[in-house]
């Protein structure tokens, strides 16, 4: 039996039981961690792909000992370069400008799948169910806890937790097990992602640029290359993929321009049709639904591992603050209080990467002067410049205490 079980070792799901860990320490907590991939390997999600980590996601990957174990430098976005192709003007976003060194951090998934491992392996307290697979409920035993069935080498078998927490992605079995039904949105693209290497070397900038088809991101990596991310229209992705590099470095070009001087080689290329999936609610009784399983979303300025993260550090506090008050830290007051707390965050977060997707390659002829106009007017003024800056780097709504830097923490705490 424990107390907490996380169905789902991915990017969310390793960094919840990591800070559960934590916690873990003070209120003597049992976690265990139910994992798909077998010891030694790492889930799939950990491929070539780069992550945008936010300031806020920064700051506490660094108070859970995640990004000191990186041995892959990550590449820092010190400017944010944003532009749509056909219309005028654009937006450019200094990290100077606003007292920081920079915005947020570039790694590779798998340098990051790798960090979280060596972490995940220092825990001696966490159990590691591993390789197994949810397959669904027991009944109720009238016990307050749950029980959930897995499937392993050695058979099935029942798990009783208090708390069963779903960080097992988009296709949630947990989540669907639970009766939750999800809302979902194709975008009618798919996303290309590769490293690439210019004639110049990155030097601090993230270009986000816009066309018809879906956005093309170039992004600075610490090891001298560039993320590439391109997208393009879902009936085109088959004959994109089919193309050999020098014909695909030609479309990248064009769609991203000379930023960066001449694109010279690129990698491996994967794909990924972008489709937006939301759970209608985030919470029943005695489980939370978090990352993925909650929402994912169009990857369009990068929101969202930072918000599943945010997902698990809420929870986490949500449940620290329960054992304090001597409540069940499974029960119905710890779930409405995550769900509340992450209401707002949420809804700004979704509005924000779900609106810009539309507009940015929505074709109609009379939406480029006002796209333009857009752009002027958030390049010119503080205040929108600053409401950008602020979410981008992870600040919306009810923000954890890790993910706030360590001055503010100590001040807050």
């Amino acid at each position: 039996m424990h107390d907490v079980l996380i169905v789902g070792g991915g990017l969310v799901g390793a960094s919840l039981a990591i800070a559960l860990d934590r916690l873990g320490h003070k209120i003597g907590l049992d976690v265990g961690l139910l994992e798909a991939a077998p010891a030694g390997a790492l889930p799939a999600v950990f491929d070539q792909r780069n992550l945008s980590l936010a300031e806020a996601s920064v700051h506490a990957l660094r108070a859970l000992d995640v990004l000191p174990r990186l041995r892959a430098p990550s590449g820092a976005i010190a400017r944010i370069h944003i532009s749509r192709d056909g219309d005028f003007g654009r937006v450019l976003l200094n990290a100077r400008d606003y007292g920081r060194d920079a915005f947020g951090q570039v790694v590779v998934a798998r340098d990051f799948g790798e960090a979280l491992e060596a972490k995940l392996a220092d825990l001696p307290r966490l159990v590691r169910h591993r390789p197994a697979r949810f397959t669904g409920f027991a009944a109720d035993g009238g016990d307050g806890l749950r029980r959930a069935r897995i499937a392993t080498d050695d058979g099935e078998r029942l798990i009783a937790a208090r708390l069963v927490v779903a960080a097992d992605g988009t296709a949630s079995a947990v989540r669907d097990a639970l009766g939750i039904a999800v809302e979902r949105h194709d975008y009618g693209q798919t996303l290309f992602v590769a490293r690439a290497r210019a004639e110049r070397a990155p030097d601090g900038t993230a270009w986000e640029r816009f066309t018809d088809h879906g956005p093309t991101a170039v992004l600075p990596r610490g090891d001298g290359h560039y993320g590439t991310i391109h997208g393009v229209a879902a009936d085109e992705a088959d004959a994109v993929a089919a193309l050999d590099d020098a014909a695909y470095l030609d479309r990248l070009q064009r769609a991203f321009g000379w930023r960066a001087g001449r694109l010279l080689s690129v990698g491996p290329r994967s794909a990924y049709p972008i489709v937006r999936v939301l759970a209608e609610r985030l919470v029943a009784p005695r489980a939370a639904v978090i990352g993925n399983a909650a929402q994912t979303l169009h990857p369009i300025g990068a929101q969202g591992f930072n918000l599943g993260l945010r997902d698990a550090l809420t929870l986490v506090e949500c449940i620290d603050a329960a054992h304090a008050r001597g409540e069940d830290i499974g029960g119905d007051a710890v779930l409405a209080a995550y769900a509340q707390r992450r209401r707002d965050d949420r809804e700004r977060t979704l509005a924000f990467s779900d609106g810009l997707a539309r507009l940015t390659s929505n074709t109609a002829p009379l939406l480029s002067p006002l796209r333009s106009l857009g752009l002027f007017a958030i390049d010119h003024d503080a205040a929108l410049r600053a409401l950008l800056v602020g979410g981008a780097m992870g600040y919306r709504g009810d923000v954890p205490q890790l993910c706030r830097s360590p001055s503010c923490r100590g001040a807050a705490a």
